[in-house]
């Protein structure tokens, strides 16, 4: 069993791929972090928003289900991670645009969106894709935009950083032992400080994830 060098896939390994969707639900509190990410991003008709990092679709699906006159895009770099995720668009008779790309490709696609969110991808990959993900989707917003993560961030909590252990597993110890010790409360401080602070906390049985909100500002 190998594993992809290029990215990592969305339950960690290319086999595990078909139970990302029940692992996710099982496993991450997945119904109250996914409703409070949405009313936090709070999507509206006519907005474009991104998903970078959108995996099979799940929020994605959700965002155009809460706003049906909204533009939604899922980027993700996994081709067939992005078929299921068409699937379970059409599946649920949602619209949605699949492209294909880093997170780092966020602002060179041609588009600027109202709001860019990604939840549960920053874990994955290494400090410097972190870095340029980020940056690419702040740089992707209008001004006045916002930027949303959804992520294991700093596990405060001794059960926490011992939950969140088994995660780098799956995806790696030299990805994910950087956020259980804050890098994505000090990547975003250091474009916005009031972003570095989460909004809300939740507890799971794979560690702590927290939700961050940026906004862009506006121009002068």
């Amino acid at each position: 069993m190998t594993k992809r060098m290029d990215f990592v896939p969305a339950a960690g390994w290319d086999v595990l791929t078909p139970l990302y969707d029940a692992g996710i639900r099982l496993l991450t509190n997945e119904r109250r972090w996914r409703a409070a990410l949405l009313e936090q991003v709070a999507p509206k008709p006519g907005e474009t928003i991104l998903d970078v990092g959108c995996g099979t679709g799940s929020f994605a699906i959700l965002l155009k289900k809460a706003a049906p006159h909204s533009r939604v895009i899922g980027l993700d770099p996994d081709p067939r991670i992005l078929e299921r995720a068409a699937a379970k668009a059409t599946a649920a008779g949602v619209d949605i645009e699949w492209w294909q790309g880093f997170s780092r490709d966020a602002a060179d696609l041609g588009i600027a969106v109202d709001k860019a969110v990604s939840s549960l991808v920053f874990h994955q990959v290494p400090m410097a894709e972190k870095r340029a993900g980020i940056a690419a989707m702040v740089a992707a917003t209008v001004p006045g935009g916002e930027v949303h993560i959804a992520d294991f961030a700093r596990q405060r909590r001794p059960a926490m950083r011992m939950a969140f252990a088994a995660i780098g597993w799956l995806d790696g110890r030299a990805n994910t032992v950087p956020n259980a010790h804050g890098a994505l409360e000090d990547i975003l401080s250091a474009i916005d400080p009031a972003a570095g602070e989460p909004s809300r906390d939740f507890l799971s049985a794979c560690g702590q994830i927290s939700l961050f909100r940026l906004r862009r500002a506006s121009q002068a």
